[in-house]
């Protein structure tokens, strides 16, 4: 479930199923399959590598395939819609990166391959930092974000910036997940009339349709996991501070991090390593330090789940019958493969402090907003919330066609962090979701990790009614505690992907990647999607 959706406790209260038929406004009426098949349709990391060492591929031909496969497949009217704008640059360092690898200079795994990264992350360079927002939509970054150095450090290029929901979703209590002002609705790759989730909506996207390696996405409270599952592919929403926010437009600095979207547990292991750090520009990285590991794809081990014990998290089943029998099948599988599964895992959902947690996120977003605004060139006209607001209100037709901003409202009558009420909000959320939730369980099993179903199938398109969850999600104990959670890609429900999440202790990222690596080996789960115009369902029986 996305984060905004999560601390209102709109339709997990309800546990609504999504719906299967319907009009979709602005659905696409045909596929938007490119004319001829993709060379490199779910090449990996160390496959392109492989080929750039032997001197059969370069980054500019790559980079020049995925150019004109984002041509043919996100744009237009019934494209995907998951990319906000290339790199005018990309082809240019992607040259450059040739010519060293040609002088004998590879800097790493991601050299010379693209990567998109979410339209809320600053680049230095000729392209906006957005959030999606036709209000910032003049913003050029004075620099590139820390976890943006790293990538362009490692010889990744930057291919573009992708769509979001817009302000991360954390505008409306109503929006269509994935729809911002400046890349309009994006679409889900499985069924273009379904969702992708928010609010990395295309950075998950586009990652699954193989528009590019990998994606970089952020989360605040499941806008990592949730398109990850609804799109097929894998995302890290890691610890609190292992990943730098410097240079990325806020929601809450409690919660917010980025983190890797890809296709496989290999590619985002090698992406998590690029980005992480300590960073003198965000206090928070400086835990990480010791504790986040070197290589993150050291831990891909096949039989990673041997004598590993993993709680099963029953509390979050229960809303959905077809994700329950994909979580059995997961935990059959793991179990097959060597683990302790223990079915008495105890934690929580959260909604004991689902209120508390939107409070708290309603006070730091002001707090925060107006800190990161106030860096940005004054000539942009958008320096704190309430200029954003006011633009918004100058600018309705444009920017809010679909859904208002109620909660920047909500947000922008709120004091400061020295409230009595945020602090004992923020304190009454840590306590619940570290001392008495995560932390509780899994010492009381002595467990590794946890299990827990990552979200429900991808909803329909709905730009009138807004985003219509089923109720299922898990993303919340471990966004609000700031612990790391992985998803993996678990089965499908009438095509559509369902994934797996595992959450663990603070700085556990390797021993998830090891688990979770060990499951996708021996389930194969991931198959690329087709692009259909929509979900192909069985006729019913007379």
């Amino acid at each position: 479930m996305t984060g905004r959706r999560e601390f209102l406790k709109l339709g997990m209260a309800a546990a609504v199923q999504p719906p299967t038929t319907g009009a979709v406004p602005g659905a696409p009426r045909r596929s938007a399959v490119p004319p001829a098949r993709f060379p490199f349709e779910e090449a990996t990391i160390e496959s392109l590598n492989a080929r750039m060492t032997k001197g059969d591929l370069t980054s500019s031909a790559l980079t020049r395939a995925y150019l004109d496969r984002i041509a043919a497949v996100d744009r237009g009217p019934s494209g995907l819609r998951s990319i906000i704008e290339t790199n005018p640059d990309a082809l240019k360092i992607a040259a450059s990166l040739d010519a060293e690898r040609r002088a004998g200079r590879v800097r790493g795994p991601l050299h010379g391959l693209p990567i998109l990264v979410k339209d809320n992350i600053e680049t230095g360079d000729q392209m906006a930092t957005s959030a999606g927002s036709l209000a910032l939509a003049k913003h050029r970054a004075r620099k590139d974000a820390f976890l943006v150095e790293r990538l362009r450090l490692a010889g990744a290029v930057v291919l573009g910036k992708a769509n979001l929901s817009e302000w991360a979703n954390f505008r409306s209590t109503k929006s269509s997940s994935g729809w911002s002002g400046r890349g309009g609705q994006c679409r889900n790759p499985y069924a273009l009339d379904r969702n992708p989730c928010g609010s990395s909506s295309g950075s998950g996207a586009a990652a699954s349709a193989n528009l590019c390696v990998a994606a970089i996405g952020s989360e605040t409270d499941g806008s990592i996991v949730c398109p990850s599952s609804g799109n097929g592919i894998v995302g890290i929403k890691p610890t609190l501070g292992l990943v730098s926010r410097s240079g990325i437009i806020p929601i809450a600095h409690s919660q917010d991090t980025a983190g890797p979207m890809a296709r496989t547990v290999a590619d985002a292991a090698a992406l998590l390593t690029a980005i992480t750090g300590v960073d003198p520009r965000d206090n928070a990285t400086i835990p990480s330090s010791g504790r986040g590991a070197s290589d993150y794809t050291s831990f891909l081990d096949r039989g990673g789940l041997k004598g590993a014990r993993i709680g099963i998290g029953r509390k979050f089943f229960g809303r959905d019958a077809r994700v329950d029998r994909i979580m059995e099948e997961a935990i059959r599988a793991m179990r097959d493969a060597g683990a302790s599964m223990v079915d008495d895992c105890e934690l929580s959902p959260g909604q004991e402090y689902g209120d508390s947690e939107f409070e708290v996120l309603l006070y730091e977003f002001k707090a925060d907003l107006d800190a990161y605004l106030a860096t940005v060139d004054p000539s942009v006209g958008i320096r704190s919330l309430e200029d954003a607001i006011r633009f918004n209100d100058e600018n309705r037709a444009r920017s809010m066609p679909f859904f208002g901003q109620e909660i920047f409202l909500q947000a922008v009558k709120k004091g400061g962090l020295d409230s009595k009420e945020y602090k004992d909000a923020l304190a009454r959320n840590l306590k619940a979701s570290r001392e008495d939730g995560i932390d509780k369980a899994l010492a009381k099993d002595r467990l590794d990790a946890i299990l827990a179903p990552t979200g429900g199938p991808a909803w329909l398109i709905d730009l009138v009614n807004g985003d219509s969850f089923s109720g299922v999600s898990s993303s919340q104990p471990p966004a609000v505690a700031g612990y790391p959670a992985i998803t993996v890609p678990a089965g499908f429900i009438s095509g559509l992907p369902v994934g797996m999440t595992l959450m663990g202790a603070p700085w556990s990222e390797g021993a998830l990647i090891k688990y979770a690596y060990a499951f996708e080996q021996a389930t194969r789960h991931r198959r690329p999607p087709s692009l259909a115009p929509t979900v192909s369902l069985p006729e019913a029986s007379a």
